[in-house]
């Protein structure tokens, strides 16, 4: 099913155990309910669940930084194919059965910079997506569709 910034599908998931360590791309992965991301190093901290961006900045980063960059090293857990993911706190989406409400902007780190290159930092600033906290649990999954910005629920 094509994907278009109306209706958004998850492109890809990344998870880490740990700080520091490389994300790995998985096909799907639980959310829990006011923990997060099941076998994610955020997953039992208050607010910071999940982070989510879409390909639609990270492909005008790209632009901006003259080289691809590669969802996996922004160290967001969920890239949208499209769209514009909400960043006014207390905003809802809806990926599959699992509701998020954003916690605040994600702000690109210093780190970007030695892992894809000097200027990604620079790059991603206004473009390197959303933290949330998990609402409602349940599976996400590469190819889910995603409902942006849900006014009847804020």
């Amino acid at each position: 099913m094509p994907s278009d910034a109306c209706h958004p599908t998850v492109l890809s998931i990344h998870i880490s155990p740990a700080t520091r360590l490389p994300m790995r791309a998985v096909d799907s992965i639980e959310a829990e309910a006011g923990k997060g991301l099941v076998g994610d190093r955020y997953h039992g901290t208050r607010h910071r669940h999940v982070t989510v961006q879409s390909g639609t900045a990270l492909q005008e980063a790209a632009t901006a930084f003259g080289s691809p960059i590669p969802a996996a090293l922004t160290r967001r857990n969920i890239t949208l194919s499209s769209g514009e993911v909400p960043t006014v706190p207390g905003t809802r989406i809806r990926i599959g059965a699992v509701t998020l409400e954003v916690v605040r902007v994600a702000a690109p780190c210093k780190l970007l910079d030695d892992t894809i290159g000097a200027g990604a930092q620079g790059a991603l600033r206004r473009r390197a997506g959303t933290v949330f906290r998990v609402l409602t649990s349940g599976t996400i999954a590469v190819g889910a569709g995603v409902e942006l910005d849900l006014p009847e629920l804020r």
